[in-house]
């Protein structure tokens, strides 16, 4: 077996620390991992927060030793002021840890437009610096401590077998259940391994990923101002993840599914989500196509709309293809409609099966009704391969975000 999965989140890594509190709506979580080599990808979002504009430069150098996150406020559309007070909020960790400023990323997440109440966050965040630890517990107060609309905290954890038989950890929390439609990122993702592994192959391993997985998903199609996906490598193991200039391909592997794992947690825990949508697209004229219709099938409002109310109308599927940018004809597609128990055709080839009345059309209904719909799609075109995640449409969405601020 290449990877088994691992109890504790964070806390099965080595030479490495985390905490995480939280008053109120405001929460901070530490990690400590010092001299770790790093990189990430971030949101494609032109208004971007101070702390993405921070963390950017920091990364840039390809040392990480601490990540400093907040939630409850955005620090985004803030001005100098925000880049001010990133640069007060990274002196306080330098001070408290001893890790020279420069290799000290930031992070928030919350609401925009807002000035960074720092009185709040250095009050929790004194709490946070006295309670660092290595334990099961530490890494699910740091996934508790960074969330917002999230109702439940999100990590994983794998031991990895490379093909050369040595072993490797890694492990990852994450947070997002709202604006989740990332290009490059996720909302907020923070990975370490105790690989060794230097920041280029760590970038590449990471995008790689990141297209499989967190840029796959779609909880409500708004991408945030925030999102990041960070992956530290702090060498705890001694052992070397790239030999001879490759990536090891189980490393990779146990990487992408950790990502899809953190990635299908955040649609499962989607605002008002009451059902979690999987669209795969085979046959499509390439990988690129593929994506397109995947993603247009779990972001169409309609679709989600009817996913919400058990409803099998196929003809939402087809429209977010056909407006996808992907090939397709209505003379040679086929749709289905599965969950693990069972999968019926609505469309094979070009013809309706799913007419009022038919076997098919009752099969999809009562597959609807689970609370996960898996949506099977052939174009027929190519030999392309994609798939995406999302969830369903609900009142409490709205509701959710019609009180967000207030």
């Amino acid at each position: 077996m290449i990877f088994k999965e691992l109890d504790g989140g964070l806390s099965v890594i080595d030479n490495l620390k985390v905490a995480g509190a939280k008053e109120g709506k405001y929460g901070v979580a530490v990690i400590v991992s010092e001299n770790s080599d790093a990189s990430a990808v971030f949101t494609s979002n032109k208004i971007v927060a101070a702390p993405v504009i921070y963390t950017k430069k920091v990364v840039e150098k390809g040392k990480v030793s601490a990540v400093f996150v907040n939630s409850g406020n955005a620090n985004c559309f803030t001005g100098n002021q925000g880049i001010e007070d990133c640069e007060s909020l990274v002196e306080l960790v330098s001070k408290e840890l001893n890790i020279p400023k420069g290799e000290i990323a930031i992070s928030s997440t919350g609401v925009i437009g807002r000035k960074m109440p720092l009185d709040v966050i250095t009050g929790v965040a004194s709490k946070v610096f006295s309670s660092l630890g290595n334990k099961p517990e530490d890494s699910l107060a740091a996934a508790n401590a960074i969330m917002t609309t999230d109702k439940i905290p999100k990590q994983c954890a794998l031991e990895v077998t490379l093909t050369n038989g040595e072993k490797v950890k890694i492990a990852g929390i994450t947070k997002g259940s709202g604006m989740i439609a990332p290009n490059m990122g996720t909302m907020l993702s923070f990975i370490v391994t105790d690989g060794v592994m230097e920041s280029k192959y760590i970038n590449k391993a990471l995008k790689k990923a990141a297209n499989k997985s967190f840029n796959m998903i779609v909880v409500d199609g708004d991408e945030s101002t925030n999102d990041t996906c960070l992956l530290m490598a702090n060498k705890a193991s001694g052992v070397n993840i790239v030999n001879d200039g490759e990536i090891d391909p189980n490393f990779q592997e146990a990487l992408e599914y950790l990502c899809i794992d953190l990635a299908k947690k955040m649609v499962k825990d989607g605002e008002g989500a009451s059902k979690v949508i999987e669209a795969n697209i085979y046959g499509a004229k390439n990988i690129d196509e593929a994506r397109l219709a995947a993603k247009a099938i779990v972001t169409s409002p309609l679709f989600k709309s009817a996913v919400f109310g058990g409803d099998p109308n196929w003809g939402r599927i087809v429209s977010a293809i056909g407006y996808s940018g992907a090939d397709v004809s209505a003379d040679t597609v086929t749709i289905a409609i599965a969950n693990k128990q069972d999968e019926v055709d609505l469309v094979k080839d070009g013809e309706i099966l799913a007419f009022e009345g038919t076997d098919n059309l009752l099969r999809a209904e009562k597959i609807m009704l689970g609370e996960e719909v898996i949506v099977n799609v052939d174009l027929n075109k190519g030999d392309g391969e994609a798939t995406a995640w999302g969830c369903d449409l609900s009142y409490d969405y709205v509701k959710i975000n019609a009180e967000y601020t207030t």
